[in-house]
């Protein structure tokens, strides 16, 4: 009977990896077939232009420049944990807005590897030069329109990641 334990303990394994694929298979289902984002107004990127947006990535980079020289870019990323210069987060159901984290000056984009002081966090500035930033920046095309196209195509950029990640532990365990 020696031989009997390691042949039940591999029948076993199989009924759970078989059980872990369906599970998989039930959720990646899900996750293709709804489709959470469709009612939600898309926004627009107005003059801006997708500077970087790797699918693997969780963020994505727009930039814009204006007729005096004037270049401005976003970097955005869904969630608490964010290390750029503007965080997008859900305000209100019938519109969206957006929180700035850091905001500072680059005389060209080629200053961006050097070390250079970025400022105070925003929330530590004077609530008065807050609002007069935030209205520079709405005047720069950093409103509603722009934070409701960059909430929309960040959800959608994590649910692929997501599915992405889920087919990819599917395959794993069904070659196992």
């Amino acid at each position: 009977m020696p031989k009997a334990s390691p042949i039940l303990r591999k029948g076993q394994k199989a009924l759970q990896d078989l059980n872990l694929l369906k599970i998989l298979n039930s959720e990646i289902t899900h996750e293709l077939s709804s489709n959470r984002f469709q009612d939600n107004q898309s926004g627009t990127l107005g003059d801006f232009k997708v500077e970087y947006d790797a699918p693997q990535s969780h963020d994505v980079v727009l930039r814009t420049k204006f007729e005096s020289g004037e270049e401005v870019a976003v970097s955005a990323l869904l969630g608490p944990e964010t290390f750029f210069d503007c965080r997008v987060t859900e305000k209100h159901i019938e519109g969206s807005d957006f929180d700035i984290r850091n905001a500072y000056y680059l005389q060209s984009s080629t200053c961006l590897g050097r070390p250079l002081y970025r400022g105070p966090m925003f929330s530590s500035l004077d609530p008065h030069l807050q609002v007069a930033l935030k209205e520079y920046l709405v005047a720069r095309g950093i409103g509603e329109h722009l934070t409701n196209y960059l909430l929309l195509h960040l959800h959608k950029k994590e649910q692929d990641q997501y599915v992405n990640w889920l087919q990819k532990l599917e395959s794993m365990v069904a070659k196992s």
